[in-house]
C-alpha cells in the first residue's frame, strides 16, 4: 500500500494506474504533509468521529482520515478512482467505506444517519472548487447531522464565507454560512501544495455549526430570498433590488414601508445590514400583506 503526502508517492500512483487528470472534475491532488496535518488538527478528528469526505481523490488525506477517526465514509464521483481507493491506497484500512457517487445527487442525510446512528458527523474534504458552494450549501439545507466542516477551497471563497458587513466580500454567502455555521480561517494553501497546481490560491476554513440559529425568523426561506435579492445588483439600494427581483413580489411602497418599520435608511444597500437586520426586514415584509414568489 502506498502511503501517499507528498509529490513522488502521488506520482507513482497516477502512473501504476494509468490515471489521467479530469478537468471536469476539477482534480488538484494534496501533496504536502503539513498541509495534510494542519487539515486533521482543524477538524479536531477524533476516534469518536464519523467523517464524510468528499472527493477523496487517490486517497491522500483519505489515510490520514482514517488513521484518526472511528470511520471514514469517502464519496468520489470519478470511476476511475475507484480502483486505486479499493485496491490500494486504502486496502489496509477496515474503517472506511468507497461510494462511488455524485454527492450532489446523495441523499446525504439519509447516509449520516444510517452511517452513524443519527449523530452528527464531520465532514472533511479538499472540494473541487467549481462546485463549493452548492456543496457546503447542500450539506446545510438538507439539514444532514453536522457538528462541522472543514474544507479546502478557494482563498476568496473562504474570505467570503467569514466577510462582515461593509466590506466588499461580504454577500448572500456570507450570511448564509454564518446563519448555519461559525467560520474559522485556519490556514491559507499555496499552489505549490497541488498536483497539478490550481491557478488560484487555496484556503482551509472549518464552519463550526450552530445548535440553532443566531436570528430567529418568521420565514426561513423568504429571508434567503431577500438576502439574494439584495446581492443580485449590489449596487442598487434594497428598495430597487427588492422590487426589481423576480423572486419577490413586493412593490416599492411595501418595501419602503418595511425598511421604515425598521428604522433603515431609505437608500440603504445590501452589503450595509447584518444578518440581524435582515431577519427584521425579513419578519417586517412577512407581514406586509405581500408574499415573495413559491
Amino acid at each position: 500500500m502506498a502511503t501517499l503526502g507528498n509529490p513522488k508517492e502521488t506520482i507513482a500512483v497516477l502512473n501504476k494506474y494509468g490515471f489521467i487528470f479530469q478537468k471536469k472534475f476539477g482534480q488538484n491532488f494534496l501533496i504536502d504533509e503539513h498541509v495534510l496535518e494542519k487539515i486533521i488538527r482543524a477538524a479536531e478528528i477524533t476516534k469518536d468521529d464519523c467523517v464524510l469526505e468528499i472527493g477523496p481523490g487517490i486517497g491522500t488525506m483519505t489515510q490520514y482520515l482514517c488513521e484518526s477517526a472511528g470511520k471514514v465514509i469517502a464519496v468520489e464521483v470519478d470511476k476511475n478512482l475507484i480502483p486505486i481507493l479499493t485496491e490500494d491506497t486504502l486496502a489496509a484500512y477496515d474503517n472506511v467505506k468507497v461510494i462511488n457517487s455524485d454527492v450532489l445527487k446523495l441523499d446525504l442525510k439519509k447516509l449520516a444517519e444510517e452511517e452513524n446512528g443519527g449523530k452528527p458527523i464531520k465532514v472533511v474534504a479538499n472540494l473541487p472548487y467549481y462546485i463549493t458552494t452548492p456543496i457546503i450549501m447542500g450539506l446545510f439545507e438538507a439539514k444532514v447531522p453536522l457538528s462541522s466542516v472543514t474544507v479546502m477551497v478557494q482563498k476568496e471563497v473562504a474570505e467570503r464565507m467569514q466577510a462582515a458587513p461593509g466590506s466588499k466580500d461580504y454577500g448572500a454567502l456570507s450570511l448564509a454560512v454564518q446563519y448555519y455555521a461559525k467560520p474559522y480561517l485556519a490556514a491559507n494553501v499555496p499552489p505549490n501544495c497541488f498536483m497539478p497546481r490550481p491557478n488560484v490560491g487555496s484556503a482551509v476554513i472549518r464552519l463550526t455549526l450552530h445548535e440553532n440559529p443566531p436570528v430567529e425568523v418568521t420565514d426561513e426561506k423568504l429571508l434567503f430570498r431577500i438576502i439574494r435579492a439584495s446581492f443580485a445588483q449590489r449596487r442598487k439600494t434594497l428598495v430597487n433590488g427588492l422590487t426589481n427581483s423576480q423572486e419577490l413580489s413586493f412593490s416599492k411602497e411595501e418595501v419602503a414601508q418595511a425598511l421604515k418599520s425598521c428604522a433603515f435608511p431609505d437608500a440603504v444597500r445590501g452589503e450595509a445590514l447584518t444578518l440581524q437586520e435582515f431577519a427584521q426586514l425579513s419578519d417586517a415584509l412577512a407581514v406586509s400583506g405581500s408574499f415573495g414568489k413559491n
